[in-house]
């Protein structure tokens, strides 16, 4: 038989495999189409309509495109197609400046991509100090001095049409206009290279002179290629737990960020990377990792932590690591080290970028005070008490309310988007692949334990900090999201280890069938913005 007759015969056999698959995924997007679908939809519906045509298309050929590649040893090559295909489209279909905060991070984008290292607060004869009015929900002009960060023109055109689709603003085609002007906040206190994949999609829209709406759209889609890069490593990287991490990394709420200019993008991919790194060094032979290991997980952890401080605890994880792993004796030492240069660089880092959270809205218009709050807790110690009650109780539960609940400060529409159907379906989904995975994994009881106190320190770490620099002195509305934590939801499969899992009958099929949940709900995400929006 020819290599031809061969792959055509291959190929034949993949199709009549997938047919079955093909049909629960047409079936699982038509039911959660059908629970996103209004009044308005019914009487504009071409553009919804075309959406679900190119998803479900998508989808079949993603499906076909896994069974194809369906061994471990290639999942990291579906994992990035699967999220280039849907991250696309995601880019294009979110309203302009929709994400929590997409404005202020296209601005350090910008910045960013003229060189400029950290962002310069200035003051002088400009005629715009834009800061985020929390109480009004929208942007306004400041009242005090003219300051602030000097950004292009072309901000106006995104400030003015917030939320709007490019179908509801004719300027979108209108040249992009480098006139300097000075905005409000920048997001200062953030490293610069969390911003380098946005960055160079917008200095590409200047340097090619495009339409201003690329000014988004690019920063966008380079800030997806290079989220689709970190999982695609993080998968290849994991000798074991793939599905899990794919199945964290491909969440709705995960894809609304990697697709956007926020670098909550490089959070997630780089938390899951590093988990990802754990595990492989978890997983060795005995006596066969160097030390260089240990500098790159370190370094991994360092990275990660300084664009969201409390996932500097990650670092921690290193010691679960079993000493008989490694060839040089004084493996343990190495690690103390490690963990003693991070931590040091971390705080060095906090005290650069606590002061920096000054230069931004948050300070001018939400009373916020990290000296004043910490006085106040140390006067107040009961509500110590009182935060820790409310951190595992109505925070936890609107964290878990967040997969498909969607950011957009001034559609008081978007707080209401239960989609509760789809929800729930999350819910089984993640529990089934995250708690009861079928593939059995084995941590020791230290590992398991450890892993536990890492995601508590960072759950209980990230959300101290939000009371500090997000909360009104006195006060414990934390404005925390399900974005900040999607890293630690990757941790509940060591945590709980074979301790619970899906009987062994589901072990052959399961991953199968949880990449096409995971496909449907990447198709479902695209689906829900259309019916929304247009």
């Amino acid at each position: 038989m020819s290599q031809d007759s061969y792959f055509s015969n291959d190929f034949t056999k993949t199709l009549m495999d997938c047919k079955k698959y093909w049909i629960i995924y047409l079936i699982f997007i038509a039911v959660t189409c059908a629970s996103t679908i209004t009044s308005k939809n019914f009487a504009h519906p071409q553009f919804p309509i075309c959406v679900f045509i190119i998803a479900a298309i998508l989808g079949i050929l993603c499906i076909t495109y896994y069974f194809m590649h369906d061994s471990e040893d290639e999942l990291y090559k579906v994992a990035f197609v699967i999220i280039i295909c849907f991250g696309l489209i995601t880019a294009l279909i979110v309203p302009i400046v929709d994400v929590s905060d997409e404005l202020e991070h296209l601005t350090r984008a910008e910045i960013t991509s003229r060189g400029i290292i950290v962002p310069h607060w200035e003051s002088g004869e400009h005629n715009l100090d834009r800061l985020y009015n929390h109480t009004e929900g929208r942007y306004s002009k400041a009242l005090n001095t003219d300051v602030g960060f000097e950004t292009v023109q072309s901000h106006m055109f995104f400030l003015h049409n917030r939320e709007n689709t490019v179908f509801d603003t004719p300027g979108d085609t209108d040249k992009i206009n480098y006139t300097m002007i000075l905005d409000g906040s920048a997001f200062e206190q953030n490293p610069f290279y969390g911003y380098l994949p946005q960055a160079i999609g917008v200095f590409l829209a200047k340097f090619f002179d495009m339409n201003v709406i690329w000014m988004l759209w690019l920063p966008r889609m380079f800030n997806l290629i290079f989220y689709a890069g970190v999982i695609s490593l993080a998968v290849k990287k994991t000798p074991a737990l793939k599905i899990p991490l794919l199945a964290v990394a491909c969440i709705p709420i995960s894809i609304y960020q990697a697709a956007s200019v926020s670098i909550d993008s490089m959070v997630i991919g780089l938390g899951l990377l590093t988990i990802a790194y754990f595990i492989y060094l978890y997983k060795a032979e005995t006596e066969s990792l160097d030390t260089k290991e240990i500098a790159i997980f370190c370094a991994l952890s360092l990275l990660l932590g300084l664009c969201k401080l409390p996932y500097l605890a990650f670092v921690f994880l290193i010691l679960l690591v079993p000493k008989s792993n490694f060839k040089n004796e004084k493996a343990l030492t190495y690690m103390i080290l490690g963990i003693l240069a991070v931590s040091a660089i971390g705080v060095l880092w906090s005290t650069y970028s606590t002061p920096a959270l000054m230069h931004s809205w948050r300070s001018k218009l939400n009373y916020m005070n990290p000296s004043l709050q910490m006085q106040y807790l140390i006067n107040h110690p009961v509500s110590i008490l009182y935060f820790l009650k409310q951190i595992f109780t109505f925070n936890l539960g609107a964290i878990l309310k967040g997969f498909f609940n969607f950011f957009g400060a001034n559609n008081p529409n978007h707080y209401s988007d239960n989609y509760k159907l789809i929800t729930i379906l999350i819910w089984i989904f993640l529990a089934a692949t995250l708690l009861f995975y079928p593939k059995k994994t084995r941590f020791s009881r230290k590992a398991r334990f450890g892993t536990l106190m890492v995601l508590l320190i960072i759950y209980v770490g990230t959300c101290f900090v939000q009371l500090l620099t997000w909360a009104d002195v006195g006060q414990r509305a934390l404005g925390v999201s399900t974005r900040y934590f999607l890293p630690l939801f990757a941790l509940l499969p060591i945590i709980v280890s074979d301790r619970i899992r899906l009987p062994d009958r589901f072990k052959d099929s399961y991953d199968s069938y949880a990449m096409i949940f995971i496909i449907g709900f990447l198709a479902t995400l695209v689906i829900a913005f259309a019916t929304k929006y247009y």
